[in-house]
């Protein structure tokens, strides 16, 4: 499909299928009257047909021929007026930047518009031709579309009329172009200088792209110490080609001449283990605290409040699940390691100079729905980002999900394809960072730092000033979205928007960039940019934002089927240009990579206060938790800045490694034989719940077409289609392990496939969101789809460039930041009460043991808001009561105290040393976990128990986006939420209970400080916790709204005179006290 095919809307249910053109808004033309140069003030006159001569024909700027030709020689090549390049006009000499072009002096059928006409036309017919297919192939022969006569015939042309983009491609285009003689280049990872060949031949006495002509005497070392050691290792095994693994080649690898570098031939990323003076100490505080604290636990079972039952017994549940929850989060953090990746490697082995490039191509993902809490604005530049990553731009496909089928969306899209044009070559130009605009342009630094031509501050001015016209034409389209018509919106040709109706509306799929009209302004290749929102119609069940992503699986597998996919938020842009490349270092190492399910990026924000007020940043989990669960298994997924492997989201298990030899004994001692195979070993996985995978990814090799019958027979189409649903095109798109769209596709049948599985009803009776792709039955998804990769026994990789691969926006107001921690923990509690719960689900399968608990501790950690809640509470009861939840204790028991505390204390601190993080941001974090304990996840428990029990559902409010509102004056906005009720209360109660126990003091004397001070700090432990949360309801004002200091005194004076009258924890005595009087009544 073009890019200026237009918007194709389509509903495969109801056999609809529709090309709408022309819904960009016409560039205005000038009027030619007078026929003037506006730049000498000759006359126009005429072109080489006699007719007027029009040098831009996008705009019509009259331009003399003179100053046309002058223009192109010694200017910028472009159009005063609209900074069009200027195109090649009839008899006029070629200049540097032309397009090739056959070499003739006329270009009699370059506006041929009654040809244009007709060939859209007849595509417009071929994809309308014939009924809709259930995936069982072609409808007719007839619909194919001519391919076009530009291209050889052995490439197959695309929907957009443009070759395969998968990096597959045929040997014939070579030969016929005389650019290759033999077809094993395409699979070779290093040019041969072997004379006669037809391959490249390497100048020993030039550089040759290795970085300097020494690589001669560095083969000749290598080629040196290999004769020595007599025969060249293989146990690598493979090459790996275009995402995949291509044959052993051992005759490549043992040819003489070849100019491999020892460097390429390193692995292209290593573990660095934290060093040894780091890590031991800290393990050995995490023995001692466990036993130290098994010593406590025992002590206070022992040694009850004989006075106070109620206190002593809440205290002690209380402390027995905050040790386990501890250890739940701890012993996951025990081998924590860093990894380090070697971009020049990759481009060593994968980027060899004369070739094309081996790299495998990426499908990205953003995800937006509501256009007014996600600033239309913020996507484009996510957007802008993703088209000029440092990347082969044939091996980049950005696409984005509209689950609103907004027009505002449809629209700024547009604007931003126009913009990036001009953005992606200033990028790549002057290689700046980062490649988000309003953030490049907003940076409070010093942007001529290391650059060194001159003509950068001009371009930079003329960019700046570029990028500032193409806000007001976002925020006009933002202003014109705010009132929608009573008829709904209408297209530029007076079409109806087909997503008037946001929950009734066709598939929409329209490509902006590709490689048909995918240009820039210097001519040079965009990346490919659709925008897709899939259907919706009532009575079906959406899945919010795991079913766009699904759909977003299946159409990239249609059109451009990369092996490996990239989701990001709609807010979060790329921070490096080389974030891809950093995640290939390790899904194309062929040591580690085949077995990698998906790489995981940290998740870097801008826009948070300075002091971090609600632990924003989140930095303990990024840069502790998830480094330690490196070196277990991998991290869990945690919804953006992930990029994964296709294969593992189809529901595949990684491939196996090489079985151990059999060990040859004479069987004549028990201990020496072979081992028996168990019968019951087979049906463990069943019994453990795990499915099996459809097939393992090892030993399997790609055929000419990228599959071969041996795999496709390993279902049935009926298994296939129960599994994968009935597109012929997708199905047939899972069997290519390293991607790529079939040579013999049909473009018009790939259109309707595209439609087809973005429809509602294409996941019914299949194992979509069971067991492929993202899963469905939470609304945190990310942590179902990982633990499902992980349960099959893939791993996965966490990246942490020096340079932050991407950064995103985060909610710094209060009233957000709850609400976004409620969902987290709703998702949790939804994982906790499904059959996908770590505790039992996926047992006997490939799920490590600490993997195992920290999966667990992600789904239980809402449950202690329960424990906690009525441990702040115990403070102000003590206070208001006189009695304590610990008994007066010896000398010898205040040890076990001082020994908790102390390594308590010493985990934070021996944490902090190996991980780097702050004193300030752990403290951050403890903080908030008291925080958001009391409020959202205690809310989340309970609206959990409601969906199970009840039925009642609850849904989920996306988080709005930073609004640009000056720096930091988000933050002390005020939001009513009921979340703020209990920490609240809990604030009031603790103060009240301090003043209370003070004033007691005071009034028994000096004697009563004693006990009075283990109280106080007790109360004065939950205050400091929630001091953060008392600075936001003050706000920068010190103002309260009533309605929060109504509810929350109302509820702490009720709970006081409740206590006052029923004194649970208090126990009754009958008749005097004798110890007090002395008399035995």
């Amino acid at each position: 499909m073009e890019a200026s095919a237009g918007l194709v809307a389509g509903s495969h249910n109801r056999n609809e299928f529709v090309v709408i053109h022309g819904h960009e808004e016409p560039k205005p033309l000038n009027t030619l009257s007078g026929h003037v140069c506006q730049i000498c003030g000759e006359d126009v006159g005429l072109n080489t047909d006699g007719e007027l001569f029009v040098a831009c024909n996008e705009c019509g700027f009259p331009v003399c021929r003179p100053c046309y030709e002058y223009e192109r020689r010694e200017g910028n090549q472009s159009c005063p007026q609209c900074n069009t390049r200027y195109k090649r006009q009839k008899g006029s000499p070629r200049v540097e930047g032309d397009d090739d072009e056959e070499d003739v002096d006329d270009i009699e059928h370059e506006f041929n518009v009654e040809t244009q006409q007709r060939n859209r036309q007849q595509i417009t017919e071929a994809m309308l031709y014939g009924r809709m297919s259930y995936g069982r192939g072609p409808d007719d022969e007839n619909s194919q579309i001519a391919h076009n006569p530009e291209l050889p015939p052995q490439i197959p042309v695309l929907a957009n009329g443009h070759s395969v983009v998968s990096g597959e491609i045929p040997t014939s285009y070579y030969a016929d172009n005389q650019l290759l003689a033999n077809p094993a280049m395409l699979k070779r990872v290093h040019p041969s200088s072997e004379p006669g060949s037809g391959r490249i031949i390497m100048d020993p006495n030039r550089d040759n792209g290795f970085g300097n002509v020494s690589w001669k005497e560095r083969a000749d070392g290598y080629k040196s110490k290999e004769n020595k050691s007599g025969q060249l290792d293989m146990s690598e095994g493979r090459y790996q080609y275009n995402g995949g693994f291509a044959p052993n080649e051992p005759e490549d690898y043992l040819d003489p001449d070849m100019p491999m570098t020892d460097e390429a031939r390193q692995p292209l990323s290593r573990k660095v283990p934290i060093p040894s003076s780091k890590v031991n100490p800290y393990r050995m505080v995490i023995v001692i605290r466990l036993i130290v604290l098994c010593v406590f636990l025992r002590y206070r079972l022992l040694n009850p409040v004989k006075n106070a039952y109620g206190l002593w017994g809440t205290s002690i549940v209380c402390e027995i699940w905050f040790a386990l929850s501890w250890i739940l989060d701890q012993f996951p953090k025990w081998l924590p390691i860093s990894r380090e990746t070697y971009l020049d490697r990759l481009s060593l082995r994968y980027e060899r100079e004369g070739e094309p490039s081996m790299l495998a191509s990426v499908d990205l993902f953003v995800s937006t729905v509501d256009p007014l809490k996600e600033p239309p604005l913020v996507t484009a530049n996510t957007v802008l980002s993703i088209l000029s990553v440092d990347y082969p731009v044939d091996k980049v496909s950005c696409y984005v999900s509209d689950d609103g089928a907004s027009m505002l969306t449809f629209e700024s899209l547009s604007e931003s394809a126009e913009f990036a044009r001009k953005w992606v070559p200033f990028c790549k130009k002057f290689d700046i960072e980062p490649r988000a605009p309003e953030i490049y342009f907003s940076q409070k630094i010093d942007y001529l730092k290391d650059k060194f031509q001159p003509t950068f501050v001009k371009e930079r001015r003329a960019m700046k000033r570029e990028y500032e016209e193409f806000k007001v034409r976002i925020n006009r389209l933002v202003a014109k979205a705010s009132k929608v018509p009573k008829e709904g919106w209408t297209m530029q040709d007076g079409t109806p928007w087909p997503g008037n109706n946001t929950r009734d509306h066709p598939g929409m799929i329209q490509v902006f960039l590709g490689h048909s009209g995918g240009l820039d302004t210097e001519g040079n290749e965009l990346p490919r940019l659709v925008y897709v929102s899939r259907e919706k119609r009532p009575g079906f069940q959406h899945h919010k934002k795991a079913g766009a992503m699904n759909a977003l699986v299946r159409v990239s597998a249609v059109l451009t089927n990369a092996p490996f996919m990239l989701n990001l938020d709609c807010d979060h842009y790329i921070n490096n240009s080389k974030a891809i490349r950093e995640a290939m270092c390790f899904m194309m190492d062929p040591q580690v990579g085949r077995k990698v399910c998906y790489v995981q990026f940290p998740q870097r924000f801008d826009g948070i206060d300075r002091n971090d007020r609600y632990a924003n940043r989140n930095t303990v989990f990024f840069d502790i938790n998830m480094k330690g669960l490196d070196g277990i298994q991998g991290p869990v997924y945690v919804g953006t800045g992930c990029m994964f492997r296709r294969q593992a989201l189809y529901g595949y298990g990684p491939p196996k490694g090489p079985k151990r030899p059999k060990m040859v004994t004479c069987d004549c001692l028990p201990c020496c034989g072979p081992r028996k195979k168990s019968p019951k070993k087979s049906s463990s996985k069943k019994s453990a719940g795990i499915p099996a995978p459809a097939y393992n990814l090892d030993g399997i090799e790609e055929g000419v077409e990228g599959y071969d019958d041996e795999r496709a027979l390993l279902m049935s189409q009926l298994d296939f289609e129960k599994k994968f649903g009935q597109s012929s095109a997708f199905v047939q798109s899972t069997l290519m392990e390293n991607g790529g769209v079939p040579q013999t596709a049909n473009p018009a049948e790939l259109l309707k496939q595209a439609i087809h599985v973005i429809s509602c009803g294409y996941e019914d009776k299949t194992e979509w969101g069971k067991e492929l792709g993202w899963i469905y039955g939470s609304v945190t998804e990310d942590i179902l789809t990982g633990f499902k990769m992980h349960s099959r026994g893939w791993r996965s990789i966490y990246c942490m460039p020096k340079r932050a691969a991407f950064k995103g926006s985060a909610p710094i107001n209060l009233s957000d930041r709850l609400n976004q921690v409620l969902r987290w923990a709703l998702g949790s509690v939804e994982i906790f009460m499904s059959r996908h719960c770590p505790i039992w689900y996926g047992h006997g399968g490939g799920l490590k043991w600490l993997e195992r608990f920290a999966y667990i501790n992600t789904i239980v950690y809402p449950f202690t808001s329960l424990p906690l809640i009525a441990y702040c509470t115990l403070p102000a009861v003590s206070l208001l009561t006189g009695k304590f939840v610990i008994p007066q204790i010896s000398t010898f028991a205040s040890l076990f105290f001082i020994a908790l505390f102390i390594s308590i204390f010493a985990t934070g601190i021996l944490e902090m040393r190996w991980s780097g993080v702050s004193i300030e941001e752990w403290w951050r974090n403890e903080q908030f976990w008291v925080i958001g304990g009391v409020s959202a996840h205690f809310f989340a428990v309970i609206q959990g128990l409601l969906k199970v029990l009840a039925g009642i559902d609850t849904n989920f409010t996306v988080t709005a986006k930073a609004a640009d509102d000056g720096e930091f004056g988000e933050l002390y906005a005020f939001k009513w939420t009921t979340l703020l009720i209990p920490p609240t209360t809990l604030l009031i109660i603790n103060l009240v209970g301090v003043v209370v126990g003070v004033a007691d003091a005071i009034n028994n004397g000096f004697q009563s400080w004693g006990p009075l001070l283990g109280k106080l700090f007790f109360a004065f432990w939950v205050i400091v916790h929630l001091y953060p949360f008392l600075k936001g309801l003050m706000g920068k004002q010190n103002r309260t709204p009533t309605i929060v200091v109504i509810w929350s005194i109302l509820l702490a004076s009720v709970f006081s005179l409740f206590w006052v009258r029923i004194d649970p924890f208090l126990s009754k005595v009958k008749g005097p006290d004798t110890k007090q009087c002395g008399i035995n009544c």
